[in-house]
């Protein structure tokens, strides 16, 4: 009751000193007031991760009339890093929020499309103030929103996740809705938002939706899964040269759209691009897309829904433009509970790189790695068991063909040998890149351009919280603009760095034999793939992999629909266990007993899902507990596991007729 009593003097102190705001939780429940503002709303995205364009994104502003446009930069990585910035005293929210408001506030502004973001990360209210800090500079007077976790119910935590500080819970896209149904703003921030629910809330709040009609929620989500990758649906990540399915010319690449979204009231979706822009928008991308970062197709779960996308398929109404149909609510409706985050220790990570070349250097790299290893087990004992090793230019992303009979010792002769450790204390980290710049006066001959480094490793530790016990503030602020002198002074010259982008110049390439404007997707074979003889995966599928914590996925997509069946019948667990095993390889150069102890792992840990979806004639296989930990304390070159779609593709395989 004590502890009930402080949260509520605390609720009302922190209204008191922010002007419009309120808090609430969200359990299920019914909108009051709702309308039907547009039959139509037209959604695009800026952003699909940290690292985007913002460039791009002011191209498709200025391209398409946009009621909104999304700028989703917050995935697990990134939040672990705004935790740790947050806990160091930085600031909390991305570190690029005043490069992308320098840029796209003013186009937005004048067309009056909203930007919604989730860069609050961790600090939303600093954000807030940043966003109307830059405004003020470029003389804008504007409305910002701001949504954030405000706090949870102790008592309805897991008892071990009590006593952390930095608790994270997923939410939905209600606290958006209630942000522009209450003030109208120019942007919203927020904190952790599920991905599709920053897309999906404009369309509830426009289209006039309640969250009972789960048919129209549904849609919604699976137009917010397809946009929030940005480019990966409008053909980024999909050039493939030597796969005659994806072998986009260059010049395609150079002007991709981001991707949009044209919503209407009934819940139709179309997904598109800008009209003459570069990239792709097919069935092939769409799919590709549907599946990406997905468990079970059946049950995609999201604050707002659980989604079924086992029967959505794809229409091409033009080069441009993509009808997508099919979504549904699953049997189990909507979660009781929320996802949540908790960052806590991960160990200290220390790695180095060194390269040899010419004769012999693959045996020169598996000495190099054999001291490094000595040495520090020399110095502490036990460690040894913490590093992992792998070849660049050989078998960094073990991406090759299971019977494939080259050896190691007919590499090429440029080669880079990495070595990665996670331990538990700092001073082992710091011995590690000591022991292997120790290579320089002690290792192999010619061995030159050594790097090390370490850092601190943030973990998230996954929980749920019954969704009523999750606590979300909403609040609103309006820049005054007052037109002294010095009032831009402090950010006029990013403002002048940034304002020099939106015209810039090009470079030149080398121009194909087929322009952009002549390249179409493939997009179904006529013919199925060669029966009863061995053929590279390549010839019959294309891929793309996703990562949840320490889980990968990967969709299986057939040239020729009906070869899923015969997909179904050679990718088996078994089979995908016995290729992905080489990823637990602890070396370049493992010994029987490091491959006993590699096989007995995975038959123990590592589980296989496969899953049809039936629409768009594909496989989805979640392989669990292969990330060597996940994308925040991998120690492995590719941390996401995003070349896994590779190393399946390479492999070679008998269909049967």
């Amino acid at each position: 009751m004590a502890e009930e009593t402080a949260s509520a003097k605390a609720s009302n102190e922190l209204e008191e000193s922010i002007e419009d705001s309120y808090i609430r939780s969200y359990p299920f429940h019914l909108r009051k007031n709702r309308e039907m503002r547009r039959e139509k709303v037209y959604i695009g995205c800026g952003a699909g991760f940290a690292g985007d364009r913002p460039l791009a994104a002011l191209k498709l502003l200025q391209r398409v009339d946009l009621n909104y446009i999304i700028l989703e930069c917050l995935a697990e990585r990134t939040f672990a890093d705004r935790c740790y910035e947050k806990k160091a005293g930085g600031v909390g929210y991305d570190p690029r929020l005043a490069e992308w408001m320098l840029l796209l506030l003013p186009l937005a502004v004048e067309k009056g499309t909203c930007i919604i973001t989730n860069m609050g990360a961790v600090s939303p209210f600093d954000a807030q103030e940043k966003v109307l800090e830059i405004a003020s500079s470029l003389g804008i007077s504007i409305t910002v929103a701001m949504v954030n976790e405000f706090g949870r119910t102790k008592a309805a935590l897991d008892p071990h996740l009590r006593e952390h500080a930095q608790i994270s819970t997923y939410l939905g896209a209600a606290p958006i809705v209630d942000c522009l149904d209450k003030y109208n703003p120019n942007v919203v921030i927020t904190s952790r938002v599920a991905d599709a629910a920053l897309f999906l809330a404009p369309m509830v709040y426009e289209l006039g939706w309640d969250w009972n009609e789960l048919d129209l929620i549904a849609q919604g989500t699976l137009a917010g899964h397809l946009l929030e990758c940005g480019c990966q649906l409008t053909g980024g990540y999909f050039m493939h040269p030597g796969d005659k399915y994806r072998d986009m010319p260059l010049p395609c690449l150079l002007d991709l759209s981001l991707p949009y979204a044209e919503v209407t009231y009934d819940g139709k979706v179309c997904v598109a691009k800008a009209e003459s822009s570069g990239g792709a928008l097919s069935f092939s991308t769409c799919a590709e897309q549907l599946l990406y970062e997905v468990g079970d197709p059946g049950a995609y779960i999201t604050p707002d829904v659980i989604v079924d996308f086992r029967d959505v398929s794809f229409q091409p109404l033009s080069s441009s433009k993509v009808v997508c149909s099919g979504a549904k609510p699953s049997a189990s409706l909507i979660p009781d509970k929320l996802l949540l985050l908790a960052p806590k220790d991960g160990g200290w990570r220390g790695w180095g790189e060194i390269s040899y070349g010419g004769y012999h250097c693959v045996k020169r790299a598996e000495a190099a790695e054999f001291l490094v290893r000595s040495w520090m087990e020399e110095r502490y004992p036990g460690t040894n068991e913490r590093i992992i090793s792998y070849i660049i230019g050989l078998d960094s992303l073990r991406s090759t063909s299971v019977d494939n009979s080259v050896t190691l010792r007919t590499a090429g002769e440029d080669i880079r040998l990495r070595m990665d450790g996670l331990f538990e204390l700092e001073e082992h980290a710091v011995q590690f890149t000591r022991e292997f710049i120790a290579l320089y006066t002690n290792g192999p001959a010619g061995g030159g351009g050594i790097s090390t480094g370490h850092k601190k490793e943030i973990i998230l530790e996954k929980g749920f919280i019954p969704r009523e016990d999750v606590h979300v503030i909403i609040s609103s602020k309006r820049n005054e603009i007052t037109r002294s002198s010095d009032q831009r002074t402090g950010l006029q010259e990013d403002e002048l760095k940034t304002r020099s982008l939106q015209n810039p110049v090009l470079p030149a390439i080398k121009q194909e034999t087929n322009s952009c404007s002549d390249f179409q997707v493939p997009e179904i074979d006529c013919f199925p793939a060669l029966a009863g003889q061995k053929i590279p995966l390549y010839k019959v599928a294309h891929s793309r992999t996703g990562d949840k914590g320490n889980d990968s996925n990967f969709s299986l997509i057939p040239h020729f629909p009906q070869d899923v069946e015969r997909l179904k019948a050679v990718i088996t667990p078994e089979w995908v266990r016995e290729v992905v095993s080489t990823l637990l390889n602890p070396s370049s150069f493992p010994d029987s007993d490091a491959i006993s102890k590699r096989d007995q792992w995975v038959n123990e840990n590592v589980k296989v899902e496969i899953y049809e979806a039936r629409g768009i004639h594909s496989l989805n296989v979640v392989v669990r507990n292969i990330l060597d930990g996940g994308v925040n304390c991998s120690r492995r070159i590719d941390r996401h596991g995003k070349t896994i779609s590779d190393l399946i593709l390479s492999q070679h395989v008998v269909l049967p007729p």
